[in-house]
């Protein structure tokens, strides 16, 4: 639990914890961010990593000068990219092995919510799963287990990473230094982290409400 405690601490103060990196680390930074993007995309062992928060907070330093704004968008395009395509692989090939051992953490609940979403948006869900944490890790490795078309899955990889980095770099590159978002950038993050979050909410409570709901006449 405690690297669960630190991993949070990470994110809520991340702009004090980034402005660390970059200050120990320099240009060694971008490798930093890229592999902190990759494992959270790439590997079903780690969708506890920042994601949103992190691409915001990299943008908003972009904006004063500690990233070039274009070397970091394709880094982190690629990283993203790498990552699900490593992750669909790994389900493609060993996806039932590893949930099968039961040495091998991995939540199955998380599995069938993002079975749940293939259910509902079919190949989309590799696009629109990068906007939520946990379905955006776990949504590679279910398309591998079920054996996507790799061509689908590589426009919507494409696609959807380019879409999210793009996003939220410039949204943190644009906003992040405003002074009301400067002061407050915690609050900000946590802003993010729940409505990255919402729609998995939703569907909760959809589903929560649809297995209580009376049997009509």
């Amino acid at each position: 639990m405690e690297i669960f405690a630190v991993i949070f601490n990470f994110i809520l103060h991340i702009d004090i914890h980034l402005g660390e990196i970059i200050a120990h680390y320099g240009i060694l930074s971008y490798a930093i961010l890229f592999a902190i993007i990759f494992a959270e995309t790439g590997l079903v062992f780690t969708p506890f990593l920042p994601g949103d928060s992190l691409l915001f907070a990299a943008g908003a330093f972009s904006a004063i000068g500690a990233f070039n704004i274009v070397a970091l968008f394709f880094l982190l395009w690629a990283a993203a990219f790498l990552g699900d395509t490593v992750n669909y692989w790994l389900g493609r090939y060993f996806g039932r092995k590893i949930i099968d051992n039961p040495k091998i953490p991995i939540n199955q609940e998380h599995i069938d919510r993002t079975q749940k979403f293939y259910d509902k948006y079919g190949g989309k869900t590799i696009f629109l799963a990068r906007f939520i944490p946990i379905i955006r890790t776990f949504a590679p490795f279910v398309a591998g287990i079920g054996r996507m078309d790799y061509k689908k899955f590589v426009y919507y990889n494409l696609a959807g990473g380019f879409t999210w980095v793009f996003g939220f770099t410039m949204l943190g590159y644009f906003f992040g230094n405003l002074p009301g978002v400067k002061e407050n950038f915690s609050l900000v993050i946590i802003g993010i982290i729940i409505l990255s979050v919402m729609p998995i909410i939703i569907e909760l409570v959809k589903a929560r409400y649809n297995r209580w709901e009376p049997p009509a006449n």
